[in-house]
């Protein structure tokens, strides 16, 4: 193996550590020059300065673009971990949030917009309102690729669906509570027995899976109940504007409802387990100032006004 010597350590270009990283990400010249905004024969000339400064061929052909040898898999987490340091110690002292302009974005579910975007939204526009954000829907199939590479900044997602070694805060522990339109007969008399509820017409939010079968389905199986769900939507955004519409009744996130007019709620007559929400985030981001102020006011928004006395400190 060829040992780099000083000379050729002063001549390294950190372009080229730059276009080998892209091209570890990428696994093709052409998409890493567009990500680079570069031209094709210019990250193929950058390739070539790589392979003679490491005596290796370091990305081979393949039918999809390139691979990368044993020894380009080898340097890819220092190379990483070089960017890093570089790009932290370019980063302002300080980060003064007036006057900031930064971009982020963040995968969330539709739940995650109505309980941890938008405050968070409301509170970026009053302190920070050069900064812009772009959400898009969560898949847990690719954050963990979308962080790495930078194409995501924050995801909102469970301790189940979070990606291993990634940084990650507790945002809280979700409850769940029964909905339904203001003046439901159902509510009328007080506590909600589990006849009564077992007797109404349901809805229910289902992502996938089974569309008429949720966590409740389960807990009411274990006691030998059922229930009749006669509508199951796609999304939480829909969900209180249809109980406001109709007799139907749902058991819902508690943050989900909180601030929704027209509603009412009880608690349901069986333990329906909650749910722990999470933002994750990679390393890549983890010393960005603006992008730790930003996470640091998102977790101030996640917090009820009459817990934030007595919020513990982050991981």
């Amino acid at each position: 193996m060829k040992i780099i010597s000083m000379a050729d350590i002063r001549t390294l270009d950190l372009n080229l550590l730059k276009a080998f990283d892209a091209l570890m990400d990428e696994r093709s010249v052409t998409r890493a020059a567009a990500r680079l905004a570069l031209t094709q024969p210019a990250v193929s000339g950058m390739l070539t300065r790589l392979r003679e400064a490491f005596d290796d061929p370091l990305f081979v052909r393949s039918a999809r673009g390139v691979v990368p040898t044993a020894r380009a898999e080898a340097l890819a987490p220092a190379v990483r971990q070089v960017l890093l340091e570089v790009a932290a110690m370019l980063q302002p002292l300080s980060f003064d949030p007036a006057t900031a302009a930064l971009t982020m974005t963040v995968a969330a579910t539709d739940y995650a917009l109505r309980a941890v975007v938008l405050p968070w939204l409301t509170a970026l526009r009053a302190r920070a309102p050069g900064v812009r954000v772009a959400v898009q829907p969560v898949d847990d199939s690719r954050v963990a690729a979308q962080l790495e590479r930078g194409e995501v900044d924050l995801a909102l997602t469970t301790p189940q669906a979070a990606p291993p070694d990634v940084h990650a805060r507790h945002l809280f522990d979700e409850r769940y509570v029964c909905v339904t339109r203001s003046g439901h007969p159902a509510l009328a008399a007080g506590a909600l027995t589990l006849d009564a509820f077992c007797a109404l017409d349901h809805a229910l939010v289902s992502y996938g899976g089974s569309p008429f079968e949720g966590a409740t389905d389960r807990a009411l199986a274990t006691l030998g109940r059922q229930r009749r769900v006669v509508a199951s939507v796609g999304s939480f955004l829909m969900l209180p504007e249809l109980l406001r519409r109709t007799d139907l009744i749902a058991v819902a996130p508690a943050r989900l409802i909180e601030r929704e007019s027209g509603l009412a709620t009880c608690e349901p007559p069986l333990a329906v387990p909650g749910f722990t929400k999470l933002a994750v985030w990679h390393e890549r981001r983890h010393r960005d100032a603006g992008q730790r102020w930003a996470r640091e006011l998102l977790f101030e928004a996640c917090v009820p006004a009459s817990a934030s006395g007595s919020r513990s400190g982050a991981p």
